[in-house]
């Protein structure tokens, strides 16, 4: 059985969570796919890194990260400068990017995949940026290396949407889609339908943990954007970045029009759709009013949905309930067995 080697770029909630259900599944990776593993280095931006060739104490990173501590206690050797350098140093066969997202770049992390997949690596991300401003160059590097490049918890954390597309679903022609894909702009309207004040439901987002100190990426857009972006590039074929789409975000959603939606017996969402017409692709998030019988209507607090417009498949929907870090360490669990099973 061949022993595979992880590179883990990124440690935040994300990051910690894939290292905990590693641990919770490693047994069954070895039962069932063959997948003996170590992590040989750790790098992160705020709390050191740590390379090790035998193996890291996975458990042992866990604890110090959870207690805010420096990880280079863990390290055989001089913590590298930053991600390249790691990746350089670190003998792996596997890196996982989880850096934080760039939106108007997506750099560092595009760099940092570009330079895994040319050292012979396959690469699994969590991160946006890569997907939105290099998805083809990085695609064809990997086939050229003969190496896979996934990111199913891109859009909709653990949510099978590439793998449904790059799989089950041959000779299917993808006309567009509509949804609900920023769950934190979802949670904030919800509040804001229970009476708070915009100010109060931003805190309350970033009392949970979906709201950044700094939430405008979330409330202006570009979230959903870069997810717009995303999925029109890799599904149907365009080469859109989050620049390229049509965003507003919900500043604009006050209490008055909260308070006339529901008087018609609506809600405010902010929908997300792309759409092809004739050979061009475009893509526009903005906030709508939407009723009863629209399937976003029901969609509350953190859930997300997506719904396809195929040739053959009119309404193909994909719904998840409340995600977390878990649900999003998933998605690069499943990224991984389809790399090396």
């Amino acid at each position: 059985m061949t022993l595979h080697r992880f590179a883990l770029i990124g440690f935040g909630n994300v990051g910690q969570a894939f290292a905990r259900l590693l641990l919770r599944k490693q047994s069954e990776l070895s039962a069932r796919y063959n997948i003996e593993f170590q992590v040989n280095g750790i790098y992160t931006a705020h709390h050191g890194g740590a390379i090790h060739q035998n193996g890291l104490d996975l458990s042992r990173a866990l604890a110090l990260a959870e207690k805010h501590e420096n990880l280079v206690a863990l390290s055989m050797q001089p913590a590298p400068a930053d991600g390249i350098q790691f990746i350089s140093a670190c003998e792996a066969d596997v890196l996982f990017e989880n850096s934080p997202v760039n939106h108007a770049s997506g750099q560092p992390a595009v760099e940092h995949i570009r330079t895994a997949l040319q050292r012979g690596m396959h690469a699994v991300t969590a991160n946006k940026g890569p997907l939105a401003h290099a998805y083809q160059e990085l695609s064809s590097l990997a086939a050229a290396q003969g190496k896979r490049f996934l990111f199913e918890s891109t859009v909709m954390d653990g949510a099978p949407i590439f793998s449904l597309f790059r799989e089950p679903l041959p000779a299917l022609e993808l006309h567009g889609f509509t949804g609900i894909l920023n769950s934190c702009t979802n949670y904030i309207l919800g509040l804001l339908e229970s009476g708070q004040t915009f100010e109060q439901a931003v805190r309350s987002a970033q009392s949970i943990g979906i709201a950044e100190t700094d939430p405008s990426a979330d409330i202006d857009g570009w979230d959903a954007a870069i997810k717009v972006a995303i999925l029109a590039t890799v599904l149907m074929g365009a080469s859109l970045t989050p620049q390229d789409i049509d965003r507003q975000g919900i500043r604009e959603i006050s209490a008055e029009k909260i308070t006339a939606a529901r008087e018609t017996g609506k809600r405010w969402k902010l929908v997300c759709s792309a759409a092809r017409e004739g050979g061009r692709i475009s893509g526009r998030v903005t906030p709508q009013m939407v009723s009863p019988d629209s399937p976003f209507f029901s969609i509350n607090g953190t859930s997300s949905y997506v719904q396809f417009e195929t040739d053959v498949l009119p309404g193909l929907g994909i719904v998840e309930s409340n995600p977390g870090p878990e649900t999003t360490a998933y998605g690069l669990l499943a990224d991984l067995i389809n790399a090396l099973a």
